[in-house]
């Protein structure tokens, strides 16, 4: 890492996006040229050609006023068009397009939809025929014949469509697998998982009065041979008669299907259940004060992580051959009874003048649930014959992919992944190479998210190195390669590369110095970039898969309107930490007429913090806080400088990075935005008298930490959409970094604005959405009282009574933003 100021990389003009509507690709080699040295040179961008100036009512109206990009794009079948939605201006909905390689899009009829086939589309073992979903019915293309075959028409739901290894199809109906053999048509139904108990057999008379019954009445004995005899008459005709099958499968009361995977030779199933009883528990609920009957509604809400209860996954393997099922045990697993938190336990003992005692003790484990995935946690190899399952421990603290011993019944640990913070919940990418019995996988234990790959019966070999992450793998058939998504030559610049599985280095395949996604080509020719830079939205584009090849821009879809509006291009720089070596990324906007050099310590700035904790921000592509981004540019204009960090617990900067806030959450964030206003009065000519905060989320609760703890530093501050109080969280986010209050309340009452409320000196505006299902509004409520109670005079808040966690009306965005730049007016 570097310590040196970087601006934000140059795109060719080829990039400046023109016409609402999608056009006739263009050719973009120029951008694609040798990877540039970011880390050794200033790149800029100037400020967005136009010379329209941004208010705030344009920043805040409805996004359609910038064009309406390209959303969830994937190639056809076929690999010579790509599909993809565009949302209509005015309303809510979209239209999809068919472009042509080498020709301009399409709209596709409704009555055509259909025929489209989606992002979740599945391939024939030869690659002959495609599966897919649509609408809740099944479809399959056959690519040879060109022909579409509707396999489902009706009011069920059919869904998750795989091919077997005989190139039958099998599709999901709830709980129920259908298999159908396209040579013939016919359906049948492969295994039917019932969350009931089984049936129990006619049972024989087991008390003594019950037995002196059947014996003096015959009418009850004659009732209970009946019985017995249409039971065997039952059984007798299923086993002689290959028309009928009995294909159910019972998993036992008050169970919840987490996962199923069927092998594909289609004699094997993994299955995992959760306990219902445990995982419903007691909820909350969110009054709704703007209601069509003018009623008061009380929607239901998620649990507090406070409420929290213990729950575990329990893995089924059942064996389809002879309807043997097997529960799989954990105590195979390294680690599946250490007392992981002893040290924080013992802590919160000692406060309490106890002593606490380590023992041993099974630990809930349950399937992985990666926050971004489109994959299972149960993958099966090619051949059906081996599978692997992620495994997470509830306390956070481990992640398995273990296999299964069939003949044994048992798990098989092949990789343990601890950390004494929290596993990540994403960089989870696992799967079987296509030809061999061989792991991949993404760890982030070298510090930051690699690639490895493990053969069963060998070690685990780390296959990227390097201070990046990784992510977003795309194994090709072949086994030659597995592309991946990297920032390997900027933390904020992500481009698209391939690993030589056989052996050699890493290939950049795209040079566009800006934010990247990528899909490869069904034929896996040719891949499909989603690209955007600071100053353009995202757009597609095509290249060959290959390095230095020729990219193709195929969407122009920003308006005319944000072409002609003058924006200015932030600058990313390097803040230099007083907490460790890695600096801070900021972007940074400085004000129209700032002159370099410039001094007298006369600006005011404004620093913003981004939500999500977990999320990046400072990169060089087009941000999703667009709004926040044209707001910055409006407060440049009037002389603010502003800045926007990844403050520790950001994204895209490695392992430490993300976990330097466990267990103090809101401490290292404030200390990196000191760095930051000390960063500006060297740089920028700030004077820190004139410095104030804002952000929403998880930028409300930096915001509050911010004027809680450092007053000094902070002259206003406007809190979003705030956390006051993290034991009022969600769980799966708050006991990660956390853990949970009854274990480890320290950790709470250090990272919880409420405790640290008496802190407040200087103004700060509160604006609280009230159908927050995400962040309470209860969280300001209790907050506000306490002020009250504290006899603060300094705060104000605002109410937004339709608005949910993300606003959506535009007169809301625009009430908001009002309060918060007069907040700045009027107190820097």
């Amino acid at each position: 890492m570097f310590h040196k100021t970087v601006l934000a990389a140059t795109i060719a003009s080829s990039f400046i996006l023109a016409g609402c509507q999608s056009t006739a690709p263009q050719s973009v080699a120029a951008v694609n040229a040798e990877p540039s040295t970011i880390e050794k040179q200033q790149v800029s961008t100037p400020a967005k050609p136009g010379s329209i100036a941004i208010t705030l009512e344009q920043a805040m109206a409805h996004p359609d006023w910038l064009g309406n990009q390209p959303e969830g794009a994937f190639w056809r079948a076929d690999s010579s068009a790509v599909i993809y939605q565009q949302k209509q201006q005015g309303n809510e909905l979209r239209d999809h397009y068919v472009q042509e390689l080498g020709n301009s899009a399409a709209v596709v009829p409704l009555n055509e939809l259909h025929t489209l086939g989606d992002d979740a589309a599945v391939m024939s073992k030869d690659q002959r025929l495609q599966a897919y979903q649509f609408e809740g019915d099944i479809f399959v293309k056959d690519l040879l014949n060109n022909t579409l075959i509707q396999i489902t028409k009706t009011s069920a739901f059919e869904s998750k469509p795989q091919f077997l290894n005989d190139n039958s199809l099998v599709y999901r109906v709830g709980n129920l697998f259908m298999q159908v053999d396209l040579s013939t048509g016919q359906h049948s139904e492969l295994v039917n998982l019932k969350l009931e108990d089984k049936p129990v057999k006619v049972s024989e008379p087991s008390s003594y009065i019950a037995k002196e019954q059947h014996k003096l009445i015959d009418y009850v004995a004659l009732q209970l041979k009946n019985k017995k005899d249409a039971v065997a008459r039952q059984q007798a005709l299923l086993d002689a008669n290959d028309a009928l099958v009995d294909a159910s499968i019972y998993l036992g009361e008050n169970k919840r299907l987490v996962d199923a995977q069927l092998s594909p030779d289609g004699t094997k199933l993994i299955v995992a259940l959760t306990d219902t009883r445990s995982w419903r528990g007691e909820g909350d609920i969110m009054p709704n004060y703007i209601t069509d009957d003018a009623g008061i509604d009380a929607v239901p809400a998620r649990r507090r992580v406070a409420d929290d209860k213990p729950q575990e996954t329990e893995l089924v393997y059942i064996d389809l051959d002879n309807k043997q099922k097997s529960t799989l045990t954990y105590n195979t697993l390294p680690g599946w009874d250490e007392d992981v938190l002893a040290e924080v336990k013992a802590e919160n003992y000692a406060r309490e003048g106890k002593k606490y005692k380590s023992e041993k003790k099974r630990r809930e484990i349950n399937l992985m649930m990666d926050w971004g995935w489109d994959q299972s946690a149960i993958v099966w190899n090619n051949a059906g014959t081996q599978v692997a399952v992620m495994l997470e421990a509830w306390d956070n603290k481990d992640r398995w992919i273990a296999t299964v011993d069939f003949n044994g019944k048992k798990l098989v640990n092949q990789h343990r992944l601890h950390d004494d913070a929290w596993v990540n919940y994403t960089f989870n990418d696992f799967g079987w190479l296509n030809n061999s019995d061989t792991l991949y996988y993404l760890s982030e234990q070298s510090g930051y998210s690699h690639i490895y790959t493990k053969a069963l019966d060998g070690k685990a070999i780390q296959r990227t190195r390097g201070a990046f992450e990784v992510s977003d793998l795309t194994l090709s058939n072949d086994d030659a390669y597995l592309y991946f998504k990297g920032n390997k030559k900027h933390p904020g610049i992500y481009e698209i590369y391939r690993l030589p599985l056989a052996g050699g280095d890493v290939e950049a395949l795209t040079d566009l110095n800006g934010m990247t996604d990528y899909v490869l080509s069904p034929d896996q020719s040719k891949l499909l970039l989603t690209h955007s830079t600071i100053m353009n939205p995202p757009e597609l584009f095509v290249m060959d898969a290959a390095p230095k090849a020729e990219v193709t821009q195929l969407t122009h879809t920003v308006s005319e309107q944000f072409k002609a509006t003058k924006l200015t291009a932030p600058k990313i720089v390097a803040v230099p930490s007083s907490h460790g070596e890695q600096p801070v990324y900021a972007k940074v906007y400085y004000p129209s007429d700032y002159v370099e050099g410039e001094s007298g310590k006369s600006r005011k700035a404004v620093i913003f913090n981004h939500g999500a904790g977990y999320l990046q921000n400072s990169h060089f592509g087009w941000s999703g806080y667009f709004r926040e981004f044209m707001f910055h540019s409006l407060l440049a204009d009037e002389g603010y400088v502003v800045m926007d960090m990844d403050y520790r617990a950001s994204k895209g900067y490695g392992r430490d990075w993300r976990t330097a806030i466990y267990r103090q959450m809101g401490t290292p964030e404030t200390q990196d935005l000191i760095d930051g206003v000390n960063w500006m009065a060297e740089h920028a000519n700030v004077d820190t008298g004139a410095v104030g905060t804002y952000g929403g989320s998880y930028g409300g609760f930096m915001t509050f930490m911010a004027l809680f703890t450092a007053p000094e530093v902070f002259q206003a501050g406007a809190a979003l959409r705030p956390v006051s109080d993290w034991a009022h969280y969600n769980a799966p986010y708050t006991s990660n970094i956390l853990n949970r209050p009854d274990v480890d309340p320290i950790a709470y009452e250090r990272s919880s604005p409420i405790y640290f409320a008496e802190g407040l000196q200087k103004p700060l505006l509160i604006n609280a959405p009230m159908v927050d299902d995400n962040v309470f509004f209860q969280d300001v409520v209790r907050l506000v009282q306490r002020f009250i109670e504290l006899e603060k005079e300094n705060f104000e808040t605002a109410i937004f009574p339709v608005e949910p966690h993300g606003f959506i009306q535009p007169s809301s965005w625009l009430d908001e933003y009002r309060r918060i730049h007069k907040l700045f007016k009027e107190n820097l």
